[in-house]
């Protein structure tokens, strides 16, 4: 994967658009604008048939003028190369190169050069978890979660490849309320093993350390065993894995360690103090991959599918039932999140006899295995529209079959990252 520097919120311009002359790309018709992306395919797609024409046309090295418009057909301006170098009647020797309706359509499949935003820096484990899910890929960094999903809205990146629950620290619910906020699909997941090393700046000795910083996941994912090595230390949170062995070697901190990925400490010029520290062999997080638009469900595999919904009615019955749409079809469900209703957060219920209550108003994230082309799940989907008042797909994907017993001894993710 090819490094790459970090992106900041707040994202700036398309460099899809950047280096194409410095200019705005425009494609415009006599008396139109072009808006949405449709509408730019269309007119770029006439304009390729008009130049085809044009030249078709020329007769001894002269353009033939073009035919006149028929049935009120809108006329396309196509300004000579001349113009576009300042009038000086001379080709230029580098011309800008035109934007292609390559470069809008939906990115490459897996693993062919796809830009791929994670959060973190080089050496965490979500730089791994996306080296994992497309292989060969151009892996981006990002400082925040947010700034991951904006860099695929953007055309900065194709994909985004970000963690959403661990095996031991739950679910990571800044995840979850983006994946309600941005439109985004997701279109894979990936399932990979935790392997945390302690880190420190070469000839430190363990006995030497005051301060050991990370993640406040990975410190409590390896709390037990950094007491059990008998260490004195205080123990830091920082923003994730790899940016704390970052710090550390970056200050010269010679008696501060990090938690981190063994990745980490080969790109950061740090010793392995000690290997697999994590208190438990088992833990595992789950990332999700994020796309622009969804996948084509399948039935040849296994798959799986994300919604969230809410209901305005009282009580559990609601839940209840939505719960009973996909029991009484026999679909397995994998996960069930609530989260505050963010723009509703209260309900109040008056009472006569006892006065006024106070319930909270709750999202709830499913996952089910079940793919979307199953009737099965369009119909337990179309019951579910019944009970609740809002309902949104997040995906429809392959599930991650692959076996846990992957070389763990390298970047292995975490929610930290």
């Amino acid at each position: 994967m090819a490094a790459a520097s970090m992106i900041r919120a707040p994202v700036g311009q398309n460099p899809r658009l950047a280096g194409r002359g410095g200019g705005v790309v425009r494609c415009s018709l006599q008396g139109a604008v072009v808006g949405g992306r449709a509408e730019w395919q269309s007119s770029c797609a006439v304009l390729s048939s008009k130049v085809a024409a044009v030249g078709a046309h020329s007769v001894n090295g002269h353009v033939a003028p073009p035919a006149p418009p028929q049935n009120g057909a809108a006329v396309l301006d196509l300004i000579p190369v001349s113009r576009i170098d300042g009038g000086g009647g001379g080709v230029p020797t580098k011309l800008p190169q035109p934007l292609r309706i390559a470069d809008l359509s939906p990115a490459p499949m897996h693993g062919s050069q796809l830009r791929v935003a994670y959060q973190g820096v080089p050496g965490a484990y979500s730089e791994k978890a996306a080296g994992k899910a497309y292989p060969g890929c151009d892996a981006i960094p990002c400082d925040q979660f947010e700034v991951a999903f904006q860099a695929v809205e953007l055309w900065i990146a194709d994909r985004a490849v970000l963690p959403v629950e661990n095996s031991l620290g739950g679910s990571i619910h800044r995840n979850y309320d983006l994946l309600l906020r941005h439109r985004l699909h997701i279109v894979g997941e990936v399932q990979l093993p935790v392997h945390h090393c302690l880190l420190a700046l070469p000839g430190v000795r363990k006995e030497r350390l005051t301060r050991v910083i990370s993640h406040p996941q990975a410190l409590a994912q390896c709390e037990h065993t950094l007491t059990a090595m008998g260490l004195n230390v205080v123990r830091e949170a920082f923003d994730d894995t790899a940016g704390a062995a970052e710090y550390v070697a970056a200050n010269g901190l010679r008696d501060t360690a990090a938690i981190a990925s063994s990745r980490a400490a080969e790109l950061y010029g740090m010793e392995v103090l000690a290997d697999g520290i994590q208190d438990d062999s088992g833990n595992v997080t789950r990332f999700v991959m994020l796309a622009r638009e969804p996948i084509v469900p399948r039935t040849d595999r296994p798959f799986k599918t994300s919604i969230v919904f809410a209901h305005d009615k009282e009580g559990t019955s609601v839940l209840f039932k939505v719960l009973s749409a996909f029991a009484f079809r026999d679909i397995s469900l994998t996960k069930i999140e609530s989260r505050p209703h963010r723009h509703r957060p209260i309900r109040l219920v008056d009472d006569a006899n006892v006065g006024t209550a106070k319930h909270f108003e709750y999202m709830f994230y499913v996952d089910f295995q079940a793919s979307l082309a199953e009737p099965r799940a369009q119909n337990a989907l179309a019951e579910v529209q019944e009970y609740t008042s809002f309902l949104r797909v997040l995906g429809s994907y392959p599930m991650d079959m692959t076996p846990m017993t992957a070389d763990i001894s390298s970047s292995d993710p975490s929610p930290s990252s």
